[in-house]
Formats: C-alpha cells, structure tokens, sequence
C-alpha cells in the first residue's frame, strides 16, 4: 500500500460529517486546524508549568506568603493533594485527546491539513516557547 501525501479539498476530517465540500470550507477547516495544534502547543505550555502557576495562585491568595515547599533553594517534593492530582490529570486527558486529533489530521495524508498542523505548531512555539524553555534538556 503506497501511502502518498495529496492535495485535496474535500478530504474528510474525523468523519463524513465534517467533510469540507468547497474551498472555502476547506479553508475553515485548515484554520481551525491552525488553532488547535496552536492551542495544543499553549496547553503543553500550562501543563509544564502548572506547579508554578498554583502557587503564585496560592500565593496571591495568601496575601503573598510563601508556601513551605516553595523555598528557594531548598529542592522538596510538593505535598501530594487531590485538588491539584485531578487537575493535573484532566490537563493530561486533554492534552493527549487534542494531540491524538492533529494526529488522525496528519494520517489523512492531506498537505493542507499537515501544514496547517505545522503552522499551528510555529504559532503555538512563537506565543509559548518561552515557557517551554526551562524544560528543555532536563
């Protein structure tokens, strides 16, 4: 089986019913793509930083007060607690959910949607990248 990219603008995406039918709505949906993968590469950003984000919420909610585990310079490991587990899953669920959808986009083979997916991924790198950065090389 020959598995060729092509360039159509009537390729289905994730099923018949969200098949564009004329070029315009081929347009929308090469958008769309555009914003999700750029939200994908936004959510990556939260979730890497999502420790951090709670306790400067924490912290602004306590007048700013630091909490025990947040010291500088001392490494411990955060508390467990069920609030910040669950949220951290949910944000897992979601983050895996959004990446296996671009997936399926790219194995349509359709050049549109795969560039589209790229150019989410420049976008989202652009806005984002900068809070990926700590994480690179650890």
């Amino acid at each position: 089986m020959e598995m060729l990219f092509f360039t159509s603008t009537t390729t289905p995406l994730w099923s018949s019913a969200f098949t564009p039918h004329n070029a315009g709505q081929y347009a929308g949906v090469c958008i769309f793509l555009i914003v999700l993968s750029t939200i994908f590469r936004m959510l990556l950003a939260v979730r890497v930083n999502l420790f951090s984000l709670l306790s400067a919420i924490e912290r602004r909610s306590h007048g700013g007060l630091v909490a025990p585990y947040a010291i500088e310079g001392k490494k411990t490991i955060r508390p467990w607690r069920a609030r910040e587990a669950l949220m951290t899953s949910t944000l897992d669920v979601i983050i895996a959910g959004v990446s296996y959808l671009l997936m399926l986009a790219v194995m349509t083979l359709n050049v549109g949607y795969f560039l589209s997916i790229l150019g989410g991924v420049f976008l989202g790198s652009m806005f984002c990248g900068r809070l990926l950065g700590d994480t690179v090389g650890r």
